[in-house]
């Protein structure tokens, strides 16, 4: 193996034989003519990899897709059926945390053989127990049985002991978010002064911001093989949201980037929006979008209902998912079943958990619609920058009409039927980035020079 890699994964497979009932497994073993009475699956299939030393690896993937078949194979714990995996340097794993405690043992002494199982001298490990002690943070109760142990102390506990050596590589699955909120941001400063450090990293994680973050190259596993592999991790994750909505794109290209000028005039994307706007469907037309949420709460749709919408960034139209700061225009198609005099459209921006991040509708805009006929279909355009904080949002779309007083009364609201995500572009603390303006002033007043935020910053 080249001296400049931590690991180097060549034609790995990883096949299991998976048995209807547990006595076949028998029946087979002994049965004179070799019958077989299993199936074969194949959790990896011709995986190829290297990782240079210093670099974290993210890894995503649906479930069953590999990843912690992977990170056991490169472990050792798993035997691979075909294919070679050569690492160099001590390896420190959070898989299954806490594997191998006893309940009877107290933490301290669980602590104990945990440093054992992993290598290290009684030196070492006395050394390390304080560390692990102040880490773990459970207080008197390090020195209790673990059977007394809230499910809470005890992955702190596991999380400790396991960052406790001082390993060359670090492998994780899943064991970032692990306690609560305080511990979390503990594990991941941890995690950041393992790279610091230049420490080798594989990470496997649902969290696709920790991959963007974190990450210096992406891959992405799917049915036991690698699909999807860069240095530009944003494009890893696009492919993976798009491939979790059913869309499997031929290659990989980065969550609005603008198409080449040459293919523009005929691209699906722009035929799309052209079929849009031309192209009245007879029902309702929402479900047919893969960024359309099926748990919406829906209503009213009596004297009119939506009946489509489309969602387009630089070019793309209904994209998984985009970066903060990015320009998105929200189509709305409505169909009125009865002549209403002055029709509104709206729109809302949402969090997971339904806390309104923003909301607005054309009569804020002083837009006046003409009245609308019954049967007539009318579409709506909202124009807005995405500076949401970094996370899943829902979109609420609706239309209304204005009453004589004044008063906006919903037609038909669809709560939450629009789902994207939101990527990392820019750094700042809270829900919304302001874009704010930066600059430094002498006491006495007079300016001192300005300091301009980034131009990803200011979106």
């Amino acid at each position: 193996m080249n001296g400049s890699l931590a690991i180097s994964v060549q034609s790995v497979s990883k096949k299991y034989r998976l048995y209807s009932l547990p006595k076949q497994r028998l029946l087979e073993a002994l049965h004179p003519f070799r019958k077989q009475y299993h199936r074969e699956f194949w959790a990896l299939q011709d995986v190829s990899f290297d990782v240079p030393r210093g670099t974290t690896l993210g890894v995503i993937g649906r479930n069953g897709s590999g990843k912690s078949t992977l990170l056991q194979v490169i472990c050792g714990i798993l035997r691979p059926t075909g294919g070679l995996v050569e690492t160099a340097g001590r390896i420190s794993a959070l898989l299954e945390l806490g594997a191998g405690f006893n309940p009877q043992f107290t933490g301290r002494e669980n602590a104990w053989f945990s440093g054992q199982l992993m290598g290290l001298s009684p030196a070492e490990i006395k050394a390390r127990m304080p560390e692990i002690e102040i880490f773990a943070d459970i207080g008197e109760f390090f020195d209790q049985p673990v059977r007394t142990y809230s499910s809470g102390m005890f992955v702190r506990l596991a999380f400790a002991c396991a960052i406790s050596v001082d390993p060359d590589i670090l492998i994780i699955d899943e064991a970032l978010a692990v306690g609560d909120a305080r511990f979390q941001q503990r594990c991941f400063r941890k995690f950041r002064e393992f790279q610091e450090a230049g420490k080798t990293i594989v990470f496997v994680t649902h969290d696709m911001n920790a991959i963007c973050k974190y990450c210096d190259f992406g891959m992405l596993l799917e049915q036991g093989r690698v699909v999807a592999a860069s240095e530009r991790t944003n494009e890893v994750v696009n492919y993976y949201l798009d491939l979790l909505e059913g869309r499997c794109p031929k290659e990989i290209r980065s969550v609005g980037e603008p198409l080449a000028a040459s293919e523009e005039a005929g691209s699906p994307e722009k035929q799309k929006l052209e079929g849009f706007l031309t192209h009245h469907p007879a029902a309702d037309n929402c479900s047919s979008h893969h960024i359309y949420n099926r748990g919406e709460y829906r209503q009213g749709f009596s004297r009119a209902e939506v009946v489509d919408f489309l969602v387009v960034c630089e070019d793309r139209c209904d994209p998984s998912a985009i970066y903060c700061g990015q320009e998105v225009d929200v189509y709305i198609k409505a169909r009125f079943h009865e002549p209403v005099e002055r029709p509104v459209f709206g729109l809302a921006v949402k969090t997971v958990d339904g806390l309104m991040l923003f909301g607005y509708h054309t009569g804020y805009a002083g837009l006046r619609i003409e009245p609308a006929t019954a049967g007539k279909t009318v579409i709506g355009k909202f124009s807005l920058r995405m500076n949401a904080a970094p996370g899943d949002v829902f979109l609420d779309i609706g239309v209304a009409h204005r009453a004589p007083s004044g008063q906006v009364e919903s037609l038909d609201r669809r709560c939450a039927a629009v789902h994207l995500s939101i990527l990392e572009s820019s750094h700042f603390d809270g829900m919304m980035n302001f874009e704010p303006r930066v600059s430094v002033v002498s006491a006495s007043g007079m300016p001192m020079g300005a300091i301009e935020a980034p131009e990803a910053l200011r979106g």
